[in-house]
């Protein structure tokens, strides 16, 4: 049956990311409904919209423990499972403090299925959330919510673009993102399916239209796993994983070495999450004791514009 599902859910024929759903964004909103159904506080997000987002006869797979728990060891690498929750409530929690902070708006690149404009929409009173993404993935999501009732809050603005053909600049100002504002500004799971020439022209991106003060989340992965160097958990599984479905990880940061990629961009460090922390930040119980462990490849910040 999980085979069945993956099988109807994602394609194994390698197309471009204008003519199918991101399997990226497939892997991440699977995730997230597997740990929605999460008995274990540590482990169990709040991401309900991400459900709604799945197939129905998918749900059963995730809701079940034991189905749940196989569907994971098979299909995702060690600790990939645990990375992902662990980045949603952290990422989760900038966005909402830029909310309640009252942020000017809110560009989210590669949006995927991301859900956190309807969800935090309750607290929301003035700042204007864009997603950005390609349009056979960005339609699929919109004709779901439709399709399940979900109420698309009026400050949700989606951005459709061809990445091959458009410019984001452009497309940026025709939706109504303003240059000079107070932002925040989320690539999350992007970083590492660029070349460097598309980082360094995203960043410039932030750079031309963020005001200071302005904030930028991101993931990245380290270059010594581009390089296949084996020194982290789950790594090799990784990188195996992604052959297998023909989505490499092109870019990655030399450990150690972030400070110099932020300042080179006109960014300040606020907080860097490796593994070892996301494990001691969310899966720490009240005795002390760390109750899961982390795939090792990847490297969230957290930066402010000077």
């Amino acid at each position: 049956m999980i085979k069945a599902c993956l099988g109807i859910i994602m394609e194994k024929n390698e197309q471009r990311i204008e003519e199918k759903i991101s399997r990226t964004a497939e892997f991440t909103c699977m995730i997230r409904s597997a740990s929605f159904y999460e008995k274990t506080p540590l482990y169990k997000s709040n991401d309900y919209i991400a459900p709604v987002l799945v197939p129905k006869f998918f749900i059963p797979v995730i809701k079940i423990r034991l189905l749940r728990n196989f569907f994971i060891k098979m299909f995702f690498p060690p600790g990939m499972y645990e990375y992902v929750i662990a980045r949603t409530k952290f990422i989760d929690s900038v966005f909402q403090k830029a909310i309640y902070d009252e942020f000017d708006q809110i560009l989210i690149f590669g949006a995927g299925f991301d859900s956190r404009g309807v969800r935090f929409a309750y607290s929301n009173k003035k700042t204007k959330i864009f997603e950005l993404d390609a349009p056979v993935t960005q339609e699929a999501k919109i004709n779901q919510f439709k399709k399940r009732g979900v109420k698309i809050h009026p400050n949700i603005i989606f951005v459709s673009i061809n990445f091959n053909k458009e410019s984001v600049i452009d497309k940026l100002l025709e939706s109504g993102f303003r240059k000079n504002k107070k932002s925040l500004f989320i690539l999350e799971g992007l970083t590492m399916y660029l070349n460097s020439d598309a980082v360094d022209n995203t960043f410039n991106i932030i750079n031309q239209f963020a005001a200071d003060g302005s904030e930028v989340i991101f993931d990245y992965v380290y270059s010594s796993v581009i390089k296949e160097e084996n020194l982290y958990y789950g790594e090799s599984e990784a990188l195996d994983r992604l052959k297998r479905e023909n989505e490499p990880w092109s870019f990655g940061i030399e450990e150690g070495k972030i400070e110099s990629f932020l300042d080179n961009r006109n960014l300040r460090l606020i907080r860097t999450m490796n593994s070892k922390d996301l494990e001691k930040e969310f899966f720490q119980d009240e005795k002390g004791d760390i109750n899961a462990k982390v795939n090792g490849t990847h490297c969230i910040i957290h930066a402010i514009k000077k």
